[in-house]
């Protein structure tokens, strides 16, 4: 029974123009090097600078697996819940989404989880994928994996180079077995994604 291992990962932290911080490539690094004992064959990253150059650290300790860009890993709101869906702490947060936004945000979440989150055909072997992407895209395949409701991606929040991981075999429901696991990262690195009250 084949099997296809996801590592889902957000990028590091960065600025407020979008580009990488010094401590987002040092979380990239370690992540790296936490993943460098697997049999890695592709990093997958958005297209968004702060993805694309959180995947190249993070692949520079995985000698010769290749880093590529995956057009369905871009910053989007895969699904915007009605009101009634919507959490007090969430109001007004989506008001602004247009209905071409919305739908856009739809087809991309569909296309994520056309092209990712599914088992290996029959015949193919094992594989083993890192998706360098953003807290929604995570959220969403998570959400996915245990068949929850579409708003329920709203409750799923990942800090910067927080490791998720889905495994996806043939015949059998997909299985979360890690979500948004820090200990790769020093302490003074962990939780950076996230206001700093939330932070433990």
């Amino acid at each position: 029974m084949a099997t296809r291992h996801l590592y889902l990962a957000r990028h590091g932290a960065a600025d407020v123009f979008g580009e990488l911080t010094d401590v987002g490539y040092r979380q990239a690094r370690l992540l790296g090097e936490r993943l460098a004992g697997l049999p890695i064959d592709t990093v997958w990253h958005s297209p968004l600078p702060r993805a694309a150059a959180s995947a190249r650290e993070l692949a520079r300790q995985l000698p010769d697996v290749p880093a590529a860009e995956a057009a369905e890993l871009v910053d989007h709101v895969p699904y915007v819940p009605s009101a009634a869906e919507r959490p007090s702490s969430w109001a007004g947060v989506f008001d602004r989404c247009d209905e071409a936004e919305t739908a856009s945000g739809r087809r991309l979440a569909k296309a994520l989880v056309t092209r990712f989150a599914r088992a290996p055909e029959p015949g193919q072997p094992d594989s083993y994928e890192v998706l360098v992407t953003h807290a929604y895209q995570i959220a969403w395949l998570v959400r996915d994996a245990l068949a929850a409701p579409p708003a329920r991606w709203l409750s799923l929040g990942s800090a910067n180079t927080g490791l998720t991981m889905i495994e996806y075999r043939t015949g059998r429901a997909p299985v979360v077995m890690m979500f948004n696991d820090l200990s790769h990262l020093p302490a003074d690195l962990r939780w950076t994604g996230f206001p700093a009250a939330a932070r433990p």
